[in-house]
């Protein structure tokens, strides 16, 4: 049953039992050892931080009450002495010419740290605009303070300072009057001093750590010391039966994978013929079944580009040799028949010398015509994508237009032939044509290609000088004697009927399977 299964579901089920076993060790030495330690230890923790929380938020909420008493009593003290020096002033301006002398006199060197001002202190107003602050920039002059900075009933409480919770406390800035004003003396301005934790914390993140549940397990520095060993006892406990089930359960896998490679690298190396053994039925069998589909249609795809090209060779070399023809000799025949013609009219009429200019204007005229035939015969018509009726059409057409000789087509449509039956048709053809133009001089020429009873027949008939059949010799016999092996590779017959000056006829009848 296990083995009928894929080969992805066999490896996920091998890898679960794995992991099961290997959790469940872990477990078990869990259980056993770590889990007491880890919550003793993170009891112990959790009190520790709550009280260093606690201890910490008091120092930070002292420290920014005593930073703000300090201020506000220098402030104070430097704000006597100017309403001596200059009295009738506004409260307003005597903070803003005594609060940079007193800040700048009691300033702290360590107000700055790598994450913003750890300590801001402002001198402002009672309506809360701010006068001065250290270090400057924090508060910007003019700016008004926070409410709660003001609020008579409390001086102390938590804020934000660059992102980060702090601890902030409020002073009055107090300025003792005369005797005689009857009031022992009046606030002109309060001092605002914020003091941020140097860990980023506060204590509403103390407070916070210090109610939560007792149940909740969190690891400590000995927690994570006393989960590490049974941790590494155990991967060493998982790694030899781990090794065991990957041997067992990949050792087929990886060997079938080799044969793969191997045969992938025999392809790449240029040997189609290369096929792998299927050797089962799950994912990897169903990809070498499609290596060797794979192969085997790069095989076949090769030898038909090798045909295609050895096609396309043949009918280069045919135009190229048509071309040359058409280019070099026909215009040399052209121009020795010019000449023939010209040296006919010259002589005299009857004379010796102009029956000879005649009978070589006679045979440059037949070398011509044979010259245009062979052209047409090399003339590559492409058979496959025009088809066989169109093909023979435009073979017709060329000997029509080429050689001014009357040709009659009547042939079958569709004509659905097998390709090796369809170029031995074309090729039976243009043979035919070729030879009656050639030699026969004919005045008609009429061809018939028709599909009966699973046999094609092909009868090309002219009503040249004709032939004796039993006397073939030279080109005539060699094109006749080839048309009768292509035939003959088919199991199609040809008979050729011919008598000297009544035309020539060429029957060629093959299976269509």
């Amino acid at each position: 049953m296990f083995s009928r299964l894929g080969l992805r579901a066999r490896m996920a089920i091998s890898y679960v039992f794995v992991s099961a076993a290997a959790v469940l060790l872990v477990e078990v030495v869990l259980l056993a050892i770590a889990i007491p330690q880890i919550r003793a230890a993170d009891a112990d923790a959790r009190q520790a931080r709550a009280r260093a929380s606690a201890a910490e938020a008091a120092a930070i909420q002292g420290k920014a009450e005593s930073m703000a008493a300090t201020t506000a009593s220098a402030v104070g003290d430097e704000v006597r002495q100017v309403a001596a020096r200059h009295r009738g002033r506004s409260d307003e301006s005597l903070l803003v010419q005594a609060a940079p002398a007193a800040l700048g006199r009691d300033e702290p060197r360590e107000d700055v740290g790598k994450d913003g001002p750890t300590l801001v202190r402002v001198v402002a107003t009672t309506n809360r605009r701010v006068i001065v602050s250290s270090p400057a920039g924090v508060f910007a002059p003019g700016s008004v303070l926070p409410a709660h900075a003001a609020d008579p009933v409390s001086r102390r409480g938590q804020t934000n300072l660059s992102g980060h919770p702090a601890s902030w406390a409020a002073a009055a800035v107090e300025l003792d009057e005369p005797a005689a004003s009857g009031t022992p003396s009046r606030v002109v301005g309060i001092v605002y001093a914020v003091v941020r934790s140097p860990d980023g914390g506060g204590p509403d993140k103390a407070a916070g750590s210090a109610t939560r549940k007792d149940s909740a397990v969190e690891p400590t520095a000995d927690g994570i010391r006393s989960l590490v060993m049974p941790g590494l006892i155990a991967l060493l406990l998982l790694l030899p039966v781990g090794g065991l089930f990957g041997m067992l359960s990949t050792g087929r896998l990886i060997r079938r994978i080799h044969r793969l490679a191997d045969g992938t690298s025999a392809m790449a190396a240029g040997d189609l013929r290369t096929r792998i053994h299927v050797s089962g039925g799950d994912e990897v069998g169903r990809l070498e079944r499609a290596f060797n589909s794979m192969a085997e249609r790069l095989d076949t795809a090769l030898r038909e580009q090798r045909k295609a090209a050895e096609s396309e060779a043949q009918r280069a070399e045919r135009a190229r040799i048509a071309g040359e023809l058409h280019d070099s000799i026909s215009q040399y025949l052209f121009s020795a028949s010019v000449v023939a013609g010209g040296l006919r009219k010259a002589l005299l009429p009857g004379s010796e010398l102009s029956r000879q200019a005649e009978s070589m204007e006679l045979t440059l005229a037949r070398t011509m015509r044979e010259m245009r035939a062979m052209l047409l015969e090399l003339r590559p018509i492409a058979l496959e994508e025009a088809g066989l009726a169109e093909a023979l059409e435009e073979l017709c057409q060329a000997y029509r237009s080429r050689l001014d000789i009357p040709i009659s087509a009547l042939i079958d449509e569709p004509l659905n032939l097998r390709p090796p039956i369809e170029h031995a048709v074309f090729r039976v053809a243009q043979e035919s044509l070729g030879n009656a133009a050639r030699h026969g001089e004919p005045n008609a020429i009429d061809v018939r290609v028709t599909v009966a009873g699973g046999r094609v027949a092909v009868t090309i008939s002219d009503d040249g000088q004709g032939f004796d059949p039993a006397s073939m010799t030279g080109f005539h016999g060699m094109g006749l004697q080839l048309m009768r092996e292509r035939i003959g590779e088919l199991r199609g017959t040809v008979e050729v009927t011919s008598a000297p000056g009544r035309g020539t006829t060429v029957c060629v009848e093959l299976p269509v399977d």
